[in-house]
């Protein structure tokens, strides 16, 4: 069955290259229900794909292909399956990345047994059930919890997914990241249960850490923590202001009988920071893993202050020889606005700081060349020399 035809204004040639369609590149649209296929077609009248339309948020229609093909279940099964195939096996990844994967609006990451699916359009949310379908014959028979982002939902018009999808599976689970373990919650806490993206970043910082005192800022459940731990660290201050997830973080620094070696401080982190720096405090790895500062362009001015703030801040903590890794997941902040904050920090902290090496999201969250906003994860790994 034919779908409805979303027609491009002249001169807005984008969508032949990225997935996203704004209002003001619609010259007119078919009659087609909030959510269903329409089929995107140029001024010329040339096909251009298929995507997932949606008059509610700015961002109307997503691309889901190029080619004259229905988005129904065996759609599905294909990009689904080519995305967990581009994987390695693994009991603790994410399956399916959004845009970064030809499925914008889908997240779905592996737990063990159980697959978190995270929707961000209507669209995706009514083809929730043939998603699972396709990570089952993907990637086993295993248990499919929806967690969907509450704030997309309501920009995008549906009641967000928090709970099975057709047959309960376990409470929660214990994964392993390298030598750490973690317990995650399903339907607790941040994003699908872990911040897959730091994967290896978290890595990274535990071969660093031999024989350092650790400080995990914005700590959430610990995982830096845990792995410097691991690694070798002689302590761990971790500050996190989440009751929740103080909680997750005590219960995996237990797991990794690393619990008599840390300590969480329940605070504001820049005021944390204010007073370490106060009491001559000095740390051999720091990691700064904070919240977006900037969800919106508009609030880039106001990013950047905090950004700057944050780090001039760890980098006055820093001891000689030590490491800083410092994070930005804002996607409006690009690498060298990002770099440039953290360069005017060292001058104003008045450190030397060398670039050992620049940091970016896991390998299982694809970037693509012409999709930008893929890539939103950002850092450095400095020296103090």
């Amino acid at each position: 069955m034919a779908s409805p035809v979303l027609r491009l204004k002249r001169g807005r040639d984008r969508p032949h290259w990225h997935p996203w369609i704004f209002k003001g590149d619609v010259a007119n649209v078919g009659d087609v229900a909030p959510g269903a296929a329409v089929t995107v077609i140029d001024a010329d009248s040339r096909f251009v794909g298929r995507g997932f339309f949606n008059p509610r948020p700015t961002l109307c229609c997503r691309l889901l292909t190029r080619d004259d093909e229905a988005l129904d279940a065996d759609f599905f099964r294909r990009r689904v399956g080519a995305a967990v195939a581009r994987r390695a096996e693994a009991d603790l990844a994410r399956l399916v990345w959004s845009e970064g994967d030809g499925l914008p609006g889908l997240v779905a990451d592996r737990y063990g047994a159980v697959v978190v699916v995270q929707c961000l359009t209507l669209g995706m949310a009514n083809a929730r059930e043939a998603v699972a379908a396709a990570l089952r014959t993907a990637a086993g028979d295993v248990a499919v919890f929806g967690m969907d982002d509450p704030v997309a939902a309501r920009l995008e018009g549906f009641a967000p997914a928090r709970g099975w999808l057709d047959r309960p599976g376990p409470a929660s689970a214990v994964v392993h990241e390298g030598p750490v373990a973690f317990r995650v919650t399903f339907g607790m806490g941040h994003k699908t249960g872990l911040y897959l993206d730091q994967r290896e970043n978290r890595l990274l910082a535990g071969r660093l850490a031999a024989g350092v005192e650790a400080l995990d800022v914005f700590a959430y459940t610990a995982g830096f923590a845990c792995h410097a731990l691991r690694g070798g660290a002689a302590g761990a201050l971790c500050l996190e202001s989440s009751p929740e997830a103080i909680a997750g973080a005590r219960e995996n620094l237990a797991l990794n009988d690393a619990a008599e070696r840390a300590r969480i401080v329940d605070g504001n982190a820049f005021d944390v920071l204010r007073q370490l720096q106060r009491d001559g405090r000095r740390f051999g790895l720091i990691v700064l893993d904070p919240p977006p500062f900037a969800r919106r362009r508009e609030a880039l001015d106001a990013a950047a202050r905090g950004y700057k703030d944050i780090n001039l801040r760890a980098m006055r903590l820093l001891a000689p020889g030590g490491w800083l890794l410092t994070f930005s997941c804002s996607h409006h902040v690009s690498d060298a606005a990002f770099e440039e904050v953290c360069r005017d920090a060292a001058a104003d902290a008045g450190v030397t700081l060398r670039v050992v090496e620049r940091l970016s999201q896991s390998a299982d969250h694809p970037v693509l060349l012409t999709v930008p906003e893929t890539r939103y994860l950002k850092g450095l790994l400095l020296e103090a020399v």
